[in-house]
Parts: structure tokens; sequence; C-alpha cells
């Protein structure tokens, strides 16, 4: 499900460091990767089916997705947020923000793309995913973006509704090349 917002919430501004407060939303370090990378895994293992876990998939994608965590968590236009767990992450979420072509729908062509919230299922339903989305909503609104998307678990649709989220209207499709 395509999901797309314009709605802001206010909350703290997340901090940086590597372990902090278990619950506080902070912003991911180069320490949280083998974490970030174990969290990502659970969620195409709870997604499953031959999209999420196809059969024949050379090489090992957990690697390449260290990479390129290594390499994005400094961006300017990417923000990895977590909340930590008595031992490892309990959850985490990432934003990017993309500058696309203007219109009369998206004036200065920045959109915002939620990736990947997962939480450790011993750690759910406690509130963590609310509070990384209200951490990543405000940071989309300081990066001026004028839309925020995403796709939606059945699961998770209700709190993105529930923060503004709304049925995207161009509906997705996709290609594997």
């Amino acid at each position: 499900m395509s999901l797309s917002t314009g709605h802001r919430t206010a909350s703290a501004s997340p901090t940086a460091g590597p372990a902090g407060r278990r619950g506080a939303v902070r912003r991911a370090v180069p320490d949280d990767i083998p974490e970030l990378v174990r969290l990502r895994a659970l969620l195409f293992e709870d997604r499953g089916g031959d999209y999420f876990s196809p059969a024949a998939t050379p090489g090992d994608w957990r690697h390449d997705l260290a990479a390129v965590l290594a390499a994005k968590l400094a961006s300017k236009s990417v923000r990895v947020l977590v909340v930590d767990g008595d031992r490892g992450l309990a959850a985490c979420a990432i934003g990017t923000v993309e500058h696309w072509f203007p219109g009369p729908h998206n004036r200065n062509g920045r959109v915002g793309h939620v990736i990947g919230v997962v939480t450790d299922p011993a750690y759910r339903r406690r509130g963590h995913s609310r509070a990384i989305m209200r951490a990543l909503l405000d940071w989309f609104r300081e990066q001026g973006a004028s839309r925020v998307d995403l796709y939606a678990s059945d699961d998770g649709a209700p709190l993105y509704r529930a923060l503004g989220f709304a049925d995207h209207p161009d509906p997705a499709l996709y290609r594997r090349p």
C-alpha cells in the first residue's frame, strides 16, 4: 500500500550518539550498522513472498546493505533513526529526501521517503515506531519536503494513517530488469 502525507507533527529532535537512553529516538551511528542490518532482515522475513525473499539471490545482500548504510549515515539527504533496546536496537527507520521536478502538486520538488520502519518483535506495541515517525516527519519538514511517501504493511497502515498519511493518488507499479 502506497501512502503519502503533507502532515507534520512536533516532537523533540533526536540526538546523535551511540546507545542513548532506552526508548529515546536518536540518530544512528556507524556502530549501529550490524543491528540495522539485523532489523532490516527481520522486516523482509516478516513480509515474505517472492518479492521480499526471492529464491535465487546471488551474494549476500546484508554485506551490500552494510556498505550502503556506512556511506549514507553522514549524508545530508538521509536520516537513519533508532531506539535502543536492552541488548541492541529495538527499532529503526530510514528517511530520505530527493529533489524531483517541481509541478503544481509539488512546487519545490522535494519529496521525502520513509524506508524500512521496523521494530524487533520483543519491543513491539511500545510506541517506538510512532516516536521514530514523528521525529522523521520533523526532519522532513526541516528539509523542506513538500510530500512524504511510504509503502505500508497492513500492520503499519493504522499508525501511518493516524500520523496523517493517506492513499497515494498514483498507483505503485514495479518491474525487475
